[in-house]
């Protein structure tokens, strides 16, 4: 039994009691809210372990929206974000996650699938909130604040370089694939181009380089990526 609260945030009901009764069944405790406002509300009063954000929200803000607020508040960034929408596009999942969700699902989805990205984004979630300050260079991040310095100067990172820069930071001097970066990062049933990583990538690296710890990551030629605090010679 898991003993971990979820709020579940979806207007449609049959939808939301179908996913109350799988989490119930698997060990899970529910919170519901049918729109922004009061998923706000639920999120102030219970800080749940995880968040089933509709993408479509009655009212004038979206599940877009409300992730995008979570994200950019130091005090509740750290909750997961799991998308829930009838989009399957491309584009909408590349919008979702770059709003800070943690994992992304299309309806119809399976209650088994459901439980497996939850109980998968619950880990990456505690393993990259850990309360100690890692410290690479001149580069340090703080999971408990989720800040990022570099030579004491805040470096303002969004939510999904953030997660990004905290998995390199958490296993530097590895080489590691883009599949392997997806999976790790942001989840193996994340269906995005492997490519995706190469876009997340430059942003880091452009946030980085200011601070000269750009060339902390990497380009490893015909794997991926490394985060490593040896810089070769040219």
């Amino acid at each position: 039994m898991y003993n971990e609260q979820i709020l579940i945030v979806e207007d449609e009901p049959a939808i939301r009691e179908m996913v109350v009764m799988t989490l119930e069944m698997a060990g899970f405790d529910s919170l519901q809210a049918t729109d922004v406002s009061e998923a706000h509300q639920q999120v102030v009063d219970h800080r749940p372990a995880l968040i089933l954000l509709d993408w479509m929200l009655p009212g004038d803000k979206s599940g877009i929206d409300f992730c995008r607020m979570l994200k950019s508040d130091e005090l509740l960034a750290e909750i997961p974000v799991i998308m829930l929408t009838a989009k399957s596009e491309e584009d909408s999942k590349v919008h979702g996650l770059d709003a800070g969700a943690d994992d992304y699902m299309t309806k119809p989805f399976s209650t088994r699938e459901l439980i497996s990205r939850i109980k998968a984004v619950l880990r990456r979630s505690n393993a990259l909130s850990a309360d100690k300050t890692i410290e690479i260079g001149k580069l340090s991040l703080d999971p408990k604040s989720q800040r990022v310095m570099a030579s004491g100067q805040i470096i303002d990172v969004g939510p999904t370089e953030y997660r990004l820069l905290a998995f390199f930071m958490s296993h530097p001097e590895r080489a590691y694939t883009r599949t392997q970066l997806l999976d790790q990062v942001w989840g193996g049933n994340v269906y995005i181009e492997d490519r995706t990583i190469d876009v997340h990538i430059k942003r880091l690296r452009k946030l980085l380089r200011p601070h000269d710890c750009d060339k902390l990551i990497q380009t490893v030629r015909g794997t991926g990526y490394r985060f490593s605090s040896f810089v070769e010679a040219k």
